[in-house]
């Protein structure tokens, strides 16, 4: 596990990711309990995408008239959403999609390239979506960067560079929320966190060093998303599974 946390980060940070959805793939596929994967998931993020967001502001790639208006609205809802609990099934069915979605989405972002920007961001709809990514956020343990680039991308709000800048800090300040929603209701984290932490750091620094200043993003990010896709078909089929055994065994005690 700790092998592969550290290859999701090195993946991720160097796309302005922090690397939550490959750390729930992970954690999932390995049987941790959604109550631990939330939180571990979301403070991998904040240590990976603190360490991308300096690189990349660094490098001069953060812009912050289109950060904040995603921000403003995405941190109270991440809050929000980090204090709301799922049933373990009901989680295992959402976060799939989550994955499977994010996939397709980079795949997507892929297959477009990275246009340059070509108009200012609205200020209102860029708002009301920090909110609906911050609620995300907060409820799945995604830091929602994984839908924020695509998002600029597709609209022409951001290069790449100026895209993993913006999604690296707004994954860290929604993470930061959201792990306070989590902690507010009693969640915790769960040893063997220490190495992953190790791990995490490792890879996010060596992975944003070389995303904000000399690595091309295709093939990773068509790396990644074989990497989510899996993951993401995998709790999905759980999910389907525990259902199916809950139906059984309600049909038994009738």
């Amino acid at each position: 596990m700790t092998a592969v946390i550290f290859c999701v980060a090195l993946l991720y940070s160097s796309v302005g990711h922090g690397g939550a959805s490959g750390y729930l793939a992970a954690l999932g596929v390995a049987g941790v309990a959604p109550a631990v994967m939330r939180p571990t998931a979301l403070m991998l993020n904040v240590l990976v995408t603190g360490m991308s967001t300096f690189r990349f502001a660094r490098a001069g790639h953060l812009r912050w008239a289109t950060f904040w208006p995603f921000a403003i609205t995405s941190v109270p809802f991440a809050f929000l959403g980090g204090r709301m609990s799922l049933p373990g099934v009901w989680y295992k069915a959402l976060l799939g999609a989550v994955l499977v979605c994010s996939a397709i989405r980079m795949l997507m972002k892929t297959a477009i390239g990275a246009p340059e920007a070509t108009q200012r961001v609205p200020v209102a709809p860029a708002m009301a979506c920090g909110g609906a990514l911050g609620m995300l956020s907060g409820l799945t343990g995604v830091g929602g960067g994984i839908f924020l680039s695509p998002l600029l991308l597709f609209l022409r709000w951001t290069e790449m560079r100026q895209t993993a800048a913006t999604s690296a800090a707004f994954i860290l300040v929604n993470s930061l929320s959201g792990l306070a929603g989590r902690f507010a209701e009693g969640g915790g984290l769960s040893w063997p966190v220490l190495p992953w932490i190790v791990a995490a750091g490792i890879g996010g620094a060596i992975g944003s060093r070389l995303g904000s200043r000399k690595l091309a993003t295709a093939t990773i990010r068509k790396l990644l998303a074989g990497v989510l896709l899996l993951g993401g078909l995998m709790l999905i089929r759980d999910a389907i599974r525990g259902s199916a055994s809950s139906s059984r065994a309600v049909a038994q005690s009738n």
